[in-house]
């Protein structure tokens, strides 16, 4: 098991000063080493801010793009890999409350940068969907795949429904409050991988992985004080999500297959998936933002090979989404998508958080000149080449052309609520 973060969530202001950067790079240097002893390798040193719009409310959004350059090269000067500069809140149906411009400032901010991250937040329990908020969305989305090098710009946008502050995982995370704090992200289908491995029944899987989770939390816990006690910052909890890595031994597709579904895909696996969530659940540690299971195609070296056999759909997982992680993460997409097909998957995707009551994401990959069924064809460490995923091709114009913000009701929500 790896650390895939050590996030340091922090407010900033605008123009951002160098100051507490000092700090966090002292830091960071020394997190770096104290996981390292305790044999938790880490991989990167994260930031994330509260959302920019709020940090350029005087300025307005022209200035997005200085402000993500000036936060990169303070974080690349204090040893901090990735930077995230948190969402668009556009979330609240008063037109006031929400400045969509700063959407349409988010693919210029994306080119001009190389590890700046930034998300838009269309939908949440209290207030509904945000219907026009999608629509751009769903355009930056693909104005990012055709103006980013076999956009993989996308990589670095999320699109947020119901989602909280406070995970270490990008591109979701950003943080709220004066004070900040610091965050673990794990990368742990692995642990599941060698649980599942000498299991003879379902419980001794369950077991084995609970236990793990937990001994690997400890462990995580332990050093996590100590650092909160030596530099005077909060820690706020452990993401322990399964997130993999592109290795078969590190899959968590792998994982699914080796506790007995045949292949990852088949009819089973809605099954593995909420076992897993579940042993998530109900292990003890100090938790924070999905603590969930991911399941990113362009992330996990079996899931795109099952892509390749043409195993799954955009629809199986979404399906999976009802009872695990993020939603749809790093799928990618016909190149020609249109931007009302893309909006119609984000719809679904804000819709199953608000009726489920829980948190998703969409990270959406259009690949330019790439049609369904043809493989991908990315030179980056953590990803695995796939095959283009099948979209409907169909859309949403009417709903998106004469709505702008529909609040949805749980199933189980009380009367009054439904009234």
């Amino acid at each position: 098991m790896r650390i895939r973060s050590i996030t340091i969530g922090t407010p900033v202001s605008y123009p951002v000063v160098e100051e507490p950067f000092h700090a966090y790079g002292r830091f960071q240097a020394h997190a770096r080493q104290a996981f390292e002893a305790a044999q938790l390798p880490v991989q990167t040193v994260r930031l994330a801010t509260q959302p920019f719009p709020e940090i350029l409310a005087q300025e307005g959004p022209t200035l997005a793009g200085p402000f993500a350059r000036r936060m990169e090269t303070l974080c690349q000067s204090h040893g901090i890999d990735y930077c995230s500069i948190g969402p668009v809140a556009a979330t609240q149906p008063d037109p006031e409350a929400d400045d969509l411009a700063y959407v349409d400032a988010i693919p210029a901010l994306i080119r001009q940068t190389e590890t700046v991250f930034a998300s838009v937040a269309v939908a949440a329990r209290a207030s509904g969907i945000n219907l026009i908020a999608i629509a751009r969305a769903a355009r930056i989305v693909n104005e990012i795949a055709h103006s980013t090098p076999d956009g993989f710009g996308n990589l670095r946008l999320a699109i947020l429904a119901n989602c909280e502050p406070g995970t270490p995982f990008f591109p979701a995370a950003f943080h709220r409050g004066p004070t900040p704090s610091f965050s673990i992200a794990t990368e742990a289908a692995d642990l599941a991988v060698e649980a599942f491995a000498g299991a003879a029944t379902l419980e001794e899987a369950r077991t084995a992985l609970r236990q793990a989770v937990e001994e690997a939390a400890q462990v995580i816990t332990a050093v996590a004080h100590r650092l909160e006690a030596e530099f005077d910052l909060p820690f706020a909890g452990i993401d322990f999500s399964m997130a993999p890595y592109p290795e078969t031994g590190r899959s968590i597709g792998h994982a699914i297959e080796r506790l007995g579904v045949g292949t990852f895909g088949g009819s089973g696996t809605l099954f593995a998936v909420a076992l897993i969530t579940g042993v998530l659940r109900e292990a003890r540690f100090p938790r924070c933002g999905f603590s969930g299971l991911f399941l990113p195609v362009l992330e996990d070296r079996t899931l795109a090979q099952r892509s390749i056999e043409h195993r799954y759909t955009l629809d199986s997982l979404l399906l999976y989404s009802t009872v695990c992680g993020t939603g749809l993460d790093t799928i990618p997409l016909p190149g020609d998508v249109s931007d009302e097909e893309i909006a119609a998957i984000l719809l679904d995707v804000a819709t199953l958080a608000l009726v489920a009551d829980k948190p998703l994401t969409a990270r959406l990959m259009p690949i330019p000149g790439k049609r369904a069924g043809e493989m991908t064809e990315f030179d980056f460490s953590y990803f695995a080449n796939a095959a283009v995923l099948h979209t409907k091709d169909c859309g949403v114009p009417s709903i998106l052309a004469h709505n702008s913000f529909y609040r949805l009701i749980r199933p189980d929500a009380p009367a009054g609520e439904r009234a």
